[in-house]
């Protein structure tokens, strides 16, 4: 019955698509929607964490386009370098770096990525802006380093925009950010009209679940508020963050799953969202399906600061020696990747891309913005657009993010120099049960097939034993 729903729900989501062109664009027109092409990978497993770049984790492992020796350095405004460096712990600085759409561009310096300590001084003067330049090294996390010396790394996997972690995490499901800049929940009452990645897969009969964190009482309120009561909520609050600053510290529950990242209701949502115990169960049943998503706890060890990062690698070691040691390890295909950089430095510029659609970035931060997103998005009055205030275009890429493909199937020794972003995960998706792009941007993506080899014998077949995490993670 309910995959019934599913499919219902999923057809009146796509409904402004169109069809034919939808036909034109599957991976192989030659076969109908929802055909594994694939039969190989039967469970793909994408597990996202917090706000670290290339560089600030993988830039000493010397393997893939790391730091540059000597040094690379940014500068104060004065002058004075800023080398990178080794931070000296573990344990993250509060608000510093920091990821925001404006930092970000600061950092990106038109190309030069030369704006990371300025990005800090010239805004908040008095943080300590050399943080920004800092990494971390193999012996700080032991269990990363050797998963990315073992498994195929991707050394040019981008974060989908110059900005922070939500509209990345939208990209990640819809390949658009359909205008969001910032973190605001309240904003979060749009919908993208090409619709998102659940709605392809229950167009077509293909099971995801989205594994977090929330007690099913939390996240129970809005599920049964629906899509329309969750914009309405949200819009409330868009208003009242206006009138009481801080509001929105009380109300982050229903944003610990990424698929809450654009507005869902009961039946959307019913059998897709499940706490991460029964990840756990399911991998060691054999029992994932086709498509999961697997969330962190953001509040504790997602390693966005001032969280002490190796809580977050010990939970990322227990979600990929889950799946390594589950019987189906060998038809599983699993992506271990970051939603941005946190404000951490790299050194590689990030190159164009393709603009997802026509919806441009827009701010809730001036005097109208909270009412013209409110009257745009809530339904209120969805056809009056306000002119856009100039907040750049979705044109570039984020800055590099660790990536590293686990399965039986990756090469071994293997370095992958193309370039990718999240919406590489969808297009994989895509290509694997012949679905349609969702946007441009994913349109013009590339899946990192590339880092596996199909027709020959899987070379980890039975899965090494990785190093372990300095803090081990339990449920």
């Amino acid at each position: 019955m309910w995959q019934r729903w599913d499919q219902v729900s999923g057809q009146r989501r796509l409904r402004h698509r169109d069809a034919a062109r939808d036909r034109e664009m599957l991976p192989d027109p030659s076969l109908p929607p929802g055909t594994d092409r694939v039969p190989q990978i039967r469970h793909i497993v994408l597990l996202m964490m917090e706000n670290h770049s290339f560089d600030n984790y993988l830039g000493t492992l010397g393997r893939g386009d790391g730091l540059p020796n000597p040094p690379p350095v940014n500068r104060y405004r004065d002058g004075t370098p800023v080398p990178a460096h080794h931070l000296p712990t573990t344990k993250q600085k509060e608000h510093v770096p920091s990821q925001t759409w404006q930092r970000s561009h600061l950092q990106f310096d038109h190309g030069r990525n030369e704006g990371f300590v300025t990005s800090i001084q010239d805004i908040a003067t008095d943080d300590d802006a050399t943080v920004v330049m800092g990494y971390w090294d193999a012996e700080d996390l032991p269990f990363y380093a050797g998963l990315a010396r073992t498994f195929p790394l991707a050394e040019r996997w981008f974060c989908s925009c110059l900005g922070p972690t939500f509209p990345n995490r939208r990209f990640f499901i819809a390949a658009t950010a359909h205008g969001l800049i910032d973190d605001s929940i309240p904003g979060l009452i749009d919908y993208p009209r090409t619709g998102t990645l659940f709605d392809l897969l229950n167009r077509h009969g293909i099971g995801w679940v989205n594994y977090h964190h929330v007690p099913a009482l939390r996240l129970l309120g809005p599920q049964l508020a629906g899509a329309a009561g969750l914009r309405v909520a949200r819009a409330a609050r868009l208003l009242a963050q206006q009138l009481l600053p801080g509001i929105e510290h009380s109300v982050q529950g229903e944003l610990q799953c990424t698929a809450n990242m654009y507005p869902l209701g009961l039946v959307q949502t019913i059998g897709h969202l499940r706490h991460i115990e029964h990840f756990f169960h399911h991998a060691a049943a054999g029992t994932l399906p086709p498509v999961s998503i697997v969330d962190p706890d953001f509040e504790v060890y997602s390693e966005e600061n001032p969280q002490d990062i190796r809580l977050g690698e010990g939970f990322s070691a227990a979600v990929i020696n889950a799946v390594m040691r589950g019987p189906a390890w060998p038809h599983t295909l699993l992506i271990w990747l970051y939603d941005e950089h946190g404000g951490y430095y790299d050194h590689v510029p990030p190159p164009p891309a393709a603009e997802p659609d026509d919806v441009l970035p827009r701010s809730l931060a001036g005097s109208t913005g909270p009412l013209r997103w409110l009257l745009q998005h809530s339904g209120i009055w969805p056809r009056h657009r306000w002119p856009d205030p100039g907040e750049g275009r979705y044109d570039h890429y984020g800055f590099r993010v660790p990536a590293v493909v686990v399965c039986p199937y990756a090469k071994r020794d293997y370095v992958s120099p193309t370039p990718f972003d999240h919406t590489s995960a969808l297009k994989l998706i895509e290509e694997k049960w012949n679905l349609p792009p969702l946007t441009r941007r994913d349109a013009s993506a590339l899946a990192p097939w590339g880092l596996l080899n199909l027709s020959a014998p899987p070379p980890f077949l039975h899965p090494p034993t990785l190093p372990l995490p300095t803090i081990p993670w339990s449920t």
